[in-house]
């Protein structure tokens, strides 16, 4: 895979993001591409000028607890003396009241810790042929889940809550069927972790008469980008950047880059960016452009699969872009917008991740403050958009605001 320069190690200074090109207009960065996913609620100005909101910043990662998140999750390292700790929250087996669950702190910078030997290469999961179910039952209950971002011990715990895994990690939940989102990867701990559990997942729903299923989402297609093309220049419409600097400023996880491995890429090129189910759009992010792909759900597949088998990189870069826009659906404008969507992909409402509910409705602080620290805790799914569009990123990377969210629908 990659090799990740030492400018990506969390044990040195991150070289931060680039300054505008207009000073006057400190909303636009200079190059967008490499910043813009980081949050920040965006102007009207901004929102006008249709320029990207970046997502809240991160400071690299945890030194995560030296327990293993599942039985075949490599074991992390014990923290150095006086080094911060993440603690994910726990996974209790057996049935339980779904608390809120409790995320612990932002990720705090390693000095001199020593990440994880890189996962030994195995062979991708076999798919089972679906057993059959009775004709009279139907298809089993749908559910959906927001951006994972590394968080595996907080994902099994959603999953297990909602009654999908067991205590072990396994699929329980029969003839169920289950969407994730996009945005496996990047801020959290670990993001191959995520991958390979859903991987397995979805073997063993097949073999149950459910399945598990996944779209790509913005950090997907960076992810994807940093492992092809590395530092090589493209050209975004503020300037030249490249993929592996925008993955490193948009919480690129070096551990993730050495783990990776050809069937992950191959499962992760694969993955569609959208999908009608039970008359919900599923899509990743809350934005209109999916519109400039297509006016069916699998010619936009077919175009954006067709771009990540090219060799290309402004065409990946200009698809990783546009995966990038965000808040189309909410404001005044926002029904309308939504109705667009739906009219060309079908659907009765938009079922969305990419923009965390605390950002989505106003109650987290700006980037001046510290994010995650005000508003609300976000306690479920947003809907909004006169009921058109449910918002699924819970924010699971905000302390003491956000969550991992897992939901079935339809919702009310």
């Amino acid at each position: 895979m990659t090799p990740v320069d030492p400018f990506a190690r969390p044990e040195l200074p991150d070289p931060g993001p680039r300054t505008p090109l207009d000073p006057s207009r400190p909303e636009i960065h200079g190059d967008g591409s490499t910043t813009y996913d980081f949050f920040s609620p965006p102007t009207r100005a901004a929102e006008e000028a249709g320029s990207y909101a970046p997502e809240p910043p991160y400071d690299g990662p945890p030194v995560y607890a030296p327990e293993p998140a599942y039985p075949s999750a490599p074991a992390y390292p014990a923290a150095p003396p006086g080094a911060p700790v993440f603690t994910p929250p726990r996974f209790i087996p057996g049935p339980q009241d779904p608390p809120t669950i409790e995320l612990g702190g932002p990720m705090a910078p390693t000095v001199g810790y020593e990440h994880p030997a890189p996962r030994v290469e195995t062979a991708p999961p076999v798919l089972p042929a679906p057993a059959a179910a009775a004709e009279s039952e139907g298809p089993g209950p749908l559910y959906v889940v927001g951006d994972v971002h590394g968080y595996l011990q907080a994902l099994l715990d959603a999953l297990h809550q909602a009654g999908i895994i067991d205590a072990e990690g396994h699929w329980s939940a029969g003839p169920a069927r289950i969407w994730f989102l996009g945005d496996f990867t990047d801020r959290g701990p670990d993001g191959i972790g995520v991958i390979d559990l859903v991987m397995n997942l979805a073997a063993e729903a097949a073999a149950s008469g459910g399945y598990c299923r996944a779209l790509m989402g913005n950090h997907e297609l960076l992810l994807l980008g940093a492992d092809r093309y590395g530092d090589q220049a493209v050209q975004s419409t503020a300037g030249t950047a490249s993929f592996l600097a925008a993955w490193r400023l948009n919480g690129g996880q070096p551990t993730d880059m050495e783990r990776l491995q050809d069937h992950h890429v191959t499962w992760l090129s694969r993955l569609p960016a959208m999908a009608v189910e039970d008359d919900h759009l599923l899509v990743h992010s809350d934005t209109t452009a999916y519109l400039e792909y297509g006016d069916s759900v699998d010619a936009v597949n077919d175009a954006i699969h067709e771009v990540l088998q090219g060799d290309e990189a402004d065409d990946w870069w200009d698809c990783f872009r546009r995966m990038t826009k965000r808040f189309a659906f909410r404001g005044d404008a926002g029904p309308s917008a939504c109705h667009e969507l739906l009219d060309a992909y079908g659907g009765r409402r938009i079922v969305h991740g990419h923009s965390p509910i605390p950002y989505l409705v106003g109650d987290a602080q700006s980037e001046d403050g510290p994010a995650g620290n005000s508003g609300h805790p976000v306690t479920g799914p947003h809907i909004y958009a006169d009921g058109l569009a449910v918002a699924m990123d819970g924010g699971v990377t905000m302390e003491g605001q956000g969550r991992l969210l897992v939901a079935r629908l339809p919702l009310n």
